[in-house]
């Protein structure tokens, strides 16, 4: 029966396709919902959980510490501009290079703190679950309409890759027993 012809139920070869591929769209889209929800709600967890820790001190501190380096630098561009003022020649650029250096200095004081890096580790692990939960997904639906993934691919490959050295063995082998039979 081709895809034309109409089943028992009515519905076309073709129909039954879209319809097989609407849900398994479907239910990838829910999965991806869900996992995306979840990725969400650790990375929360993680943030909130990194807030009741000791971590909390280290990251108090280290917002502290930018605070106080955007404050010096506040500091010296006041100090810059009343020099200007007073009729002293400065350069522009000393103010861009003031605040380059500060903000530098302030990702450091904030990137370099305990806290910081837990919950950069926490969202990076969430990130790649997340990722692998798609990924599954993805190759689920895939393998559901029929299709090749990429593990199918690799599986093939390598499996061609070993006929093609057991080919070698085997044709090194009937080149020993030629030869020895020409002997």
């Amino acid at each position: 029966m081709s895809n034309q012809e109409t089943t028992q139920s009515g519905e076309t070869g073709w129909e039954q396709f879209f319809e097989q591929t609407n849900t398994q769209f479907a239910e990838a889209l829910e999965s991806n919902m869900a996992a995306q929800a979840e990725f969400v709600d650790a990375w929360t967890e993680t943030v909130e959980s990194s807030t009741e820790s000791d971590r909390f001190g280290d990251g108090i501190d280290g917002y502290t510490d930018a605070y106080d380096v955007w404050m010096d630098a506040a500091t010296e561009m006041v100090e810059k501009a009343s020099d200007s003022a007073a009729g002293e020649d400065i350069d522009i650029e000393e103010f861009r290079d003031i605040w380059l250096s500060t903000a530098n200095q302030a990702f450091k004081e904030v990137m370099s703190t305990s806290a910081f890096a837990a919950a950069t580790g926490q969202t990076v692990q969430d990130a790649f679950e997340l990722q692998q939960a798609v990924d599954e997904s993805a190759e689920a639906t895939l393998h559901s309409l029929g299709m090749a993934t990429e593990g199918d691919i690799q599986e093939v490959g390598d499996r061609l890759v070993e006929l093609e050295r057991r080919q070698h063995a085997v044709e090194q082998k009937l080149d020993r027993v030629l030869a020895h039979l020409e002997e």
